[in-house]
């Protein structure tokens, strides 16, 4: 049976100038597959893929302990699991 990755993003604020850093900081992280500066409500938002839910809390600690992070947010994709339900 092939296993399947949690997915989820963080939506990240920063404090202002440092946006660029946060996310640059934010790609060295194991688990972060993307990450983009946006407009709007949130600075950052990052792409993770990781094995479990301890490993996605890992990435958000690390996340939330690079200078400059103001807050995050993290929404899991359910998209796999609606596309089994159709």
């Amino acid at each position: 049976m092939e296993r399947r990755l949690l997915q989820a993003y963080i939506l990240i604020n920063t404090e202002p100038g440092k946006l660029w850093k946060v996310k640059e900081e934010a790609l060295k992280i194991p688990g972060v597959k993307m990450a983009h500066a946006v407009t709007g409500q949130f600075d950052v938002i990052a792409y993770i893929e990781v094995v479990n839910i301890d490993e996605l809390g890992r990435v958000i600690d690390r996340i939330q302990s690079i200078a400059g992070v103001l807050k995050t947010h993290t929404a899991i994709s359910m998209a796999d699991r609606l596309t089994d339900e159709l």
